[in-house]
């Protein structure tokens, strides 16, 4: 398989920079086989059926972009600069591995200053990013990021605009409770609580997992034969109760949805058979391309996704190459709008 296999070309005019309002009123592209309709996400209770399960991510965005002038002391005196930083994750120890621009200028023991009560020190330089030593820890530190932090807008939206007060509402899911992830499950952002209560009165179950989405997602595939691309390692947990609401629903007959890739890739690594699948708690590199054989997942919700992207391999995966791009074809024919902020599809393989 090639890289070239997956691309495509996109209308910058449909990337999409702000979210839909209401929520379920962005569209939903629904394929089921070789079919494929033209629909809104608030149409979920006319297209699913009872006793489907809809797997879904609770993980919460934290703001992990701060602005920061980082401090050393030179011959000359005090230097200062201004660094961008985007945490990616967390440490045994206690401190982050992050990305920072620019890389080549931080150095070992340099100072970062971003608030008056946030700072940290540079303990590591690598080849891609830092550690850093934030000066506070616990729910002290979880405070002062929450001050002076911003939420960590995919490169495709940050490069047009800046993040907002907005995007702390839109940038995360109504269902969001467990803080780590530093992008958002997106295709989740299209559900609101009257949705959600919308879809249990009809029958539609769900199970809720974990997966802390890492800045990894967003980083381009740099070789040309996919089988040579290493996967970002990314921390899931899928508890008994999940296991068990999944293994009831596909015994009674339900479609097992994931909605969101993550949510897919995190039941397919837990999965110990087909149709089987245990508690597992972890980090999970899974890369699923086209001939990957699906062990739970009868069905995912997803967004659009980017050209040449791990995700765009996924999808093919799922519903096979040829048809996938038929109907990013259509997707583009039709003015959907893509990735994070933008439009919906509903694959179904059968």
């Amino acid at each position: 398989m090639k890289l070239s296999d997956f691309d495509f070309d996109l209308p910058e005019a449909l990337i999409a920079t702000r979210p839909v309002r209401p929520r379920p009123a962005a569209r939903l592209l629904v394929a089921q086989g070789d079919r494929v309709t033209d629909r809104h996400v608030a149409d979920l209770p006319q297209i699913l059926r009872p006793g489907d399960l809809l797997v879904i991510n609770t993980t919460k965005v934290i703001p992990a972009r701060l602005l920061g002038q980082r401090r050393r002391e030179s011959a000359q005196g005090p230097v200062s600069a201004k660094v961008e930083i985007t945490l990616t994750e967390p440490q045994p120890d206690g401190s982050w591995r992050a990305l920072a621009k620019p890389l080549r200028k931080l150095a070992t023991s340099e100072e970062i200053v971003f608030s008056a009560a946030l700072r940290a020190e540079v303990t590591e330089r690598g080849a891609e990013d830092v550690v850093l030593r934030f000066n506070l820890s616990g729910p002290e530190f979880d405070a002062a990021l929450d001050a002076a932090g911003q939420m960590p807008l995919p490169p495709y939206i940050a490069g047009r605009r800046a993040a907002d007060a907005q995007d702390r509402e839109d940038y995360q899911t109504v269902f969001a409770r467990t803080p780590g992830a530093v992008a958002a499950p997106t295709a989740s952002l299209h559900f609101d609580d009257a949705l959600m209560a919308q879809l249990r009165a009809m029958g539609v179950l769900f199970a809720e997992v974990t997966l802390h989405v890492g800045a990894g997602t967003f980083l381009p595939v740099k070789v040309d034969d996919v089988r040579d691309h290493r996967m970002h390692a990314e921390w899931g947990q899928v508890l008994p109760e999940a296991a068990a609401q999944i293994m009831a629903a596909r015994a009674a007959g339900g479609r097992i949805i994931a909605v969101g890739t993550t949510a897919l890739r995190l039941i397919e690594t837990a999965a110990t058979g087909p149709g089987e699948i245990a508690a597992w708690s972890g980090k999970t590199d899974i890369f699923i391309t086209p001939g990957f054989h699906f062990q739970l997942a009868d069905g995912l919700m997803t967004n659009f996704h980017l050209p040449k992207s791990t995700l765009m391999m996924l999808v093919s995966a799922l519903m096979g190459r040829a048809r996938i791009m038929t109907i990013y074809s259509h997707a583009i024919a039709q003015r959907y709008r893509f990735f994070s902020y933008g439009d919906a599809s509903l694959l179904l393989p059968e």
